[in-house]
């Protein structure tokens, strides 16, 4: 019996009503509980779900020692196998003060138990394997033994680790239990994250320092270092590192990609770390506001503790934690039952899964993950390493197109070599290739110290360096001077980056005996005309190419829709763009007028008081973004019925957006690499949902 209270000097009710009613108030007392609440919102489960109560006679299972409590289970979780397992106490409930009874092993109790408890668990294991053929599952079943009697109290679906979940579901469609799709539909996309990427041993006493947001999954402990300097100079004497910034920039690409992982004081889980890390599948907490970093001293407060540079932490980027020291590491292993469940999922999904890379080592993972292709290539991410950011604000503080073009003569062949090596990766998959999108200014340099490197390097007055700096700043970047505008402005960056993609497509198509038809995408479109003006000078730069290479070139131009603006005309603007890939993540901060590095600040408190029911840069806003996509869409084809249409913003990984995007009838999605599992199998899901809803409407 469960009492919404416990006092010493309590009266236990005399009557089945009222005792009843106590139950019942009890039950939603603990609905009503914090725990409850926050279990709620961590697994998105609405706060008007209902509540369900089984009440039922008291059974007396610690009369004596032919009494007692256990769980049984279906299955052995760790090999699927159909085998009786759980525990069982002689005794049941365990009286106040008294040392709890050892638990027996069911399944030994199945084999060499008492005579007692033989003839009775031999009964059990008939119930539970009639259960498991009931429910389609593995399954655990409460069951209390009353004076040798044995009574069966409730059953639930098992639970267990991705990894079990994973391995039961493609046992349950060997043993003939369930279909391939109902396998499909038992594992939860989000959980295969756990199969991708090391996790914390926690059997030990962790020091937890701070507590941030889960941006990237997976776990990483490393050595602190403050500047992405400083961590690619203790990565070259393999060091592990985590980078620890209050917030990142474009500039700190090359750190990143060297760290082990990425902690950030500030930013959501949709800022630029955020994004970045999921990108290149390095785990990342950002928002640990609790924690401070003395710049000048290189010092990290944690509360009364004080970290310095290179002292070692651990972050765990599902959990948000960050943790003293270095932990113990669990690394994933994908067994063939995980690729089995990918081949079910395959076989089931209509929409295609790309993923977003700009790096071989992005591309190759995302390929080992059955990614079909590149859905969005950011290259302004190519610009930052080595001499190469060099090379870009020689071309920044160039004085005219002259000069410009000298120093985009010296990043033509770079280009040209990043996007051979996609092309062959990818091997005759689609490439899709964003031109450059970010205002100049990211590309400056922002410290004195940066300042006065660059102007020797460059042979310029530092006074140059700083006029520039000072001309490129915009009071709102990413509502200004950058996507199409800049290729506007600046024509030769768009001629040279064709030129790269088209000698690039032609050069791999030869070493790979078949043509390669590259995917240009021109950002932040929200005129017909800008779409026009860049395309006309894409098209100049391929006659050039295909006449000095005497090869043909097929290829596609499309845009980003990003903005409200091109989604109204996307019918105008489909008349001249090929594909339409949507970006979730501009598109979501141009509807509701919010930045996505500072919503963390109260986004929070938006689904904590029920004004938002998700963060809508995780999950797509189906009454507003979504409603916004589907028009475009409709309008789109209602002109270019053929056009292709994609998605390849952070919620290109989310599973409860594909269900979206599959209900729009996208073509495909594309996410970071590390999601590509988790796409295919929501894809296969949403397919499958959707596909019976349609007959069950047809039935109607």
């Amino acid at each position: 019996m469960i009492f919404s209270s416990v006092r010493l000097d309590a009266v236990v009710p005399q009557t089945p009503l009222q005792q009843l009613v106590e139950v019942v108030q009890a039950s939603f007392a603990s609905w009503r509980s914090l725990p409850a609440v926050n279990h709620r919102m961590l697994h998105a489960i609405p706060e008007n779900a209902g509540l369900a109560l089984t009440a039922h006679a008291m059974i007396f299972n610690e009369r004596n020692q032919k009494s007692g409590r256990g769980r049984a289970v279906s299955r052995e979780l760790s090999t699927g196998a159909p085998k009786l397992a759980g525990e069982f106490s002689i005794g049941g409930r365990i009286e106040a003060f008294d040392e709890p009874p050892e638990p027996i092993d069911l399944a030994s109790f199945v084999e060499n138990g008492a005579p007692s408890f033989s003839q009775l668990f031999t009964e059990l294991a008939g119930h539970v394997r009639r259960i498991e053929a009931h429910a389609g599952d593995a399954v655990e079943v409460d069951f209390m033994v009353g004076d040798g009697a044995l009574f069966l109290m409730q059953y639930r679906p098992a639970r267990r680790s991705a990894g079990e979940a994973v391995r039961i579901a493609v046992e349950l469609v060997s043993d003939g239990i369930i279909e391939q799709q109902e396998a499909i539909l038992r594992i939860d996309p989000a959980s295969l994250d756990l199969l991708l990427h090391p996790t914390i041993d926690r059997e030990g006493g962790l020091t937890v320092l701070a507590k941030g947001m889960g941006a990237s999954p997976g776990a990483a402990t490393g050595e602190i270092a403050f500047t992405s300097e400083r961590a690619q100079a203790m990565a070259a004497d393999e060091r592990p590192v985590i980078l620890v910034r209050n917030e990142t920039h474009p500039e700190d690409i090359h750190g990143m990609h060297v760290a082990d992982g990425v902690l950030t004081i500030r930013g959501g889980t949709t800022s630029h770390a955020a994004v970045v890390a999921r990108g290149i599948g390095k785990p990342c907490v950002t928002g640990a506001g609790s924690l401070r970093i003395n710049a000048a001293q290189g010092l990290l407060h944690a509360g009364d503790r004080v970290l310095k540079e290179g002292d070692r932490i651990t972050i765990d980027g599902s959990s948000g934690e960050v943790i003293e020291g270095k932990v113990r590491l669990i690394r994933p292993s994908l067994s063939g039952d995980f690729a089995t469940l990918m081949e079910f999922a395959d076989g089931a999904r209509r929409m295609r899964v790309r993923t977003n890379a700009e790096t071989p080592h992005e591309a190759r993972a995302a390929r080992s993950f059955g990614a079909e292709g590149i859905g969005l290539c950011r290259t302004e991410h190519m610009f930052f390493e080595g001499d190469r950011i060099q090379s870009m604000r020689e071309m920044i503080l160039a004085s005219d197109e002259t000069g410009r073009r000298r120093a985009l003569d010296k990043l033509l062949p770079i280009q040209r070599s990043d996007f051979i090596e996609l092309f062959e990766i990818m091997a005759g998959l689609p490439v899709t290739i964003r031109l450059l999108d970010p205002p100049l200014h990211e590309f400056l340099p922002n410290s004195e110290s940066e300042i006065v490197d660059t102007a020797q390097k460059l042979a310029v007055d530092e006074a140059v360096v700083r006029q520039r700096i000072a001309a490129l700043e915009e009071f709102n970047p990413m509502l200004g001077h950058r996507g199409c505008r800049l290729a506007i402005s600046y024509p030769e960056i768009a001629e040279m980056q064709a030129r790269a993609i088209f000698e690039a497509a032609i050069e791999a198509g030869e070493r790979a005996g078949a043509a390669v038809v590259p995917e240009i995408m021109i950002p932040l479109v929200s005129l017909r005309r800008e779409l026009d003006f860049l395309k006309s000078r894409i098209d100049d730069v391929a006659a050039k190419v295909m006449e000095e290479r005497g090869r043909r070139i097929d290829y596609l131009v499309g845009t980003m829709i990003e903005l409200p603006r091109a989604i109204i005309r996307a019918d105008s603007i489909a008349e001249a763009a090929e594909f339409f890939s949507f970006g979730t993540n501009d598109l979501t901060q141009t509807v509701y007028g919010i930045s996505r590095d500072d919503a963390a600040n109260f986004l929070s408190t938006y689904v904590r008081q029920g004004i938002l029911d998700r963060d809508p840069f995780q999950t797509i806003d189906v009454e507003g973004v979504g409603e916004m996509i589907a028009l475009a869409c409709e309008k789109a084809r209602r002109t270019k019925p053929d056009i292709s249409l994609g998605v390849c913003g952070e919620q290109g990984g989310d599973p409860a957006s594909i269900a979206f995007f599959e209900e729009t009838g996208l073509d495909y999605v594309s996410c970071s690499p590390y999601r590509v599992p988790i796409a295919r199998l929501a894809a296969a899901q949403s397919a499958i949902r959707l596909s019976r809803a349609g007959r069950a409407r047809g039935r109607r």
